[in-house]
C-alpha cells in the first residue's frame, strides 16, 4: 500500500518502504536488499573503514544535537581491553515527533541492520535498544525482528562466519522523558533513576555500566547501512556541506496533511509545510510553527522561508532538533500553548538541577496565572529572568528546553500576553 500522504517531492530513502507489510518481516526486507551492508561490512571492511565512510558522508546525529555520528564513533577506545556498548535510543518521547517509532514500525530490519554496522564499527560486542515502553504496538514489531534476525545468523555468534559476534536486547523505558537524554537514559539501562549525569566523563570513556559506550538515535543508525552500501558521496548528493542527506520529519499540528515525510536537507521550510504538508486547515492561516520538538524556538508566520538544514534553521532562529514540525494556525493563543509545553518539561524535570525544578514549576504556574486572569505587566520580565536562569546553566538541556518556547514567544507574540493580562485586569476593574 502507498504509505499515507507520500509525496513526490520527497527523497525517500529512510522511509522508502514505509507503509509495506511485508517489509517488517526478515524476509520480505532481504527481497528488498536487506542485510547487504551487514554482509560488506563485515565480510570486506575494517572497523575503521566504516567509520570512515560514515564520516565522509557527513551523517549528523538525528536525534536533536545533531553532531557528526562518524566522528563520535571514533571517540571510542581502540584497544579491547574493555567491554564496548553500543545503545540505540529508541525513547523518542520529545513532544511532536514520531518518525523514529515509524522507523521501527514499518523496517525494523533497518533499524538492527545498523545497530549491527555500528557495533561493528565501535568494536561493541552488546547492543541495547532502548525503547520507549509506551510503543506498544511497535514494541512486538522490533522483538520479533529481533529474534528472526538471531535465528538467521545475523545477531548471536560468528554472524555470518566473520568471525564478528553480537549479542542484542531489546530494553523497555518506563515514560520518563528525561530518560532520552543519553546519560540518563543510560542510568535508567542500569536500574538506576533516570537522572542526566555530569561529564565528563563523555560515554565513550564511561558509559554503560561504566564501559566504553555509543549512543546513537533510530534515525542515525537506521541510515547506516544505506552509506555503507553506496558510500559518502553518495549521501551527500542530497542537502548541504554542513547538512548533508535526508531528514525525517514529523509534522503535526494545525495541517492538511499531517505525517511523517523525508527530505533533503536543503528542502525549504515553506515548501514543507504547504506542498507537502498542504498549508493550514481551510479558512486559517499559520500563526507560529516550531521546527524541530516542542524544546526549539518558535518561528513566527513571516520566518517559514527557511532551509530545514542545521544552519538554515538555525539563521531563521530555530533548530532542526528531532525534526518535529509543530504548526500552529492562527486561532492558537500562544500564551496556551506555551503553558502546555512548559507544563510538560515542569511534569518531566528528573528534579535534580535546582533551575530546572525550581524554574518549570514557576515558570508553569505565572503561565496558568495569565492565562486565568490575574497576569500583571511585571509577569513579561519576570518570565523572561527565570528563562535567563534556566538556560545554559543545568546538567542536561531540559531547563533549555523549556526557556525556549517562552523566550520565542515573548519575543514574537507578546501581543497574546498582554492582551489576557488587559482582560484579567479590565474584569478586576469591572468587579
Amino acid at each position: 500500500m502507498a504509505y499515507p500522504h507520500s509525496h513526490p517531492r520527497e527523497t525517500r530513502i529512510l522511509s522508502e518502504h514505509f507503509g509495506e507489510i511485508e517489509a517488517t518481516t526478515l524476509d520480505g526486507w532481504i527481497e528488498r536488499g536487506g542485510y547487504k551492508a551487514v554482509e560488506k561490512a563485515l565480510g570486506s571492511m575494517s572497523r575503521e573503514q566504516v567509520i570512515e565512510v560514515v564520516k565522509e558522508s557527513g551523517l549528523r546525529g538525528r536525534g536533536g544535537a545533531g553532531f557528526p555520528t562518524g566522528l563520535k564513533w571514533s571517540f571510542m577506545p581502540k584497544d579491547d581491553t574493555l567491554p564496548h556498548y553500543l545503545v540505540c535510543n529508541a525513547d523518542e518521547s520529545e513532544p511532536g515527533t514520531f518518525k523514529d517509532r515509524e522507523i521501527m514500525r514499518w523496517t525494523p530490519h533497518q533499524l538492527l541492520e545498523g545497530c549491527i554496522i555500528g557495533s561493528y564499527a565501535i568494536g561493541a560486542s552488546h547492543c541495547y535498544i532502548y525503547i520507549r515502553g509506551e510503543f506498544v504496538d511497535v514494541i512486538p514489531v522490533v522483538n520479533q525482528a529481533v529474534v528472526d534476525a538471531y535465528s538467521r545468523g545475523y545477531l548471536g555468534r560468528d554472524i555470518l562466519g566473520s568471525g564478528y559476534s553480537l549479542e542484542l536486547t531489546v530494553h523497555l523505558g518506563a515514560g520518563a522523558y528525561i530518560a532520552g537524554e543519553e546519560t540518563g537514559m543510560l542510568n535508567s539501562l542500569e536500574g538506576r533513576r533516570a537522572e542526566p549525569r555530569i561529564k565528563p566523563p563523555f560515554p565513550a570513556a564511561k558509559g554503560a555500566f561504566g564501559m566504553p559506550t555509543t549512543v546513537n538515535n533510530v534515525e542515525s543508525l537506521a541510515v547506516v547501512p544505506h552509506i555503507v552500501t553506496n558510500g559518502g558521496d553518495w549521501y551527500r548528493q542530497w542537502g548541504t556541506e554542513k547538512s548533508s542527506g535526508t531528514k525525517l520529519f514529523s509534522c503535526c499540528g494545525h495541517l492538511q496533511k499531517p505525517g511523517t515525510y523525508e527530505i533533503a536537507m536543503d528542502f525549504n521550510l515553506k515548501d514543507l509545510l504547504y506542498d507537502l504538508c498542504g498549508g493550514p486547515p481551510e479558512g486559517r492561516e499559520f500563526k507560529a510553527v516550531i521546527p524541530g520538538g516542542s524544546s526549539v524556538p518558535i518561528l513566527a508566520a513571516d520566518e517559514l522561508d527557511a532551509e530545514c538544514s542545521y544552519e538554515g534553521l538555525e539563521a531563521a532562529g530555530s533548530m532542526v532538533g528531532s525534526g518535529g514540525l509543530i504548526a500552529m494556525d492562527d486561532s492558537t493563543n500562544m500564551v496556551h500553548a506555551v503553558r502546555r509545553m512548559v507544563e510538560f518539561y515542569a511534569h518531566e524535570s528528573c528534579g535534580q538541577c535546582t533551575q530546572c525544578r525550581e524554574g518549570t514549576y514557576w515558570a508553569a504556574k505565572i503561565l496558568r496565572r495569565i492565562e486565568r486572569g490575574g497576569g500583571r505587566e511585571e509577569d513579561i520580565p519576570l518570565l523572561l529572568d527565570i528563562s535567563a536562569n534556566m538556560a545554559g546553566k543545568t546538567i542536561c538541556v531540559l531547563s533549555d528546553s523549556a526557556a525556549a518556547p517562552i523566550v520565542s514567544s515573548i519575543q514574537k507574540f507578546q501581543d497574546d500576553y498582554m492582551a489576557l493580562i488587559a482582560k484579567g485586569q479590565h474584569a478586576a476593574v469591572g468587579t
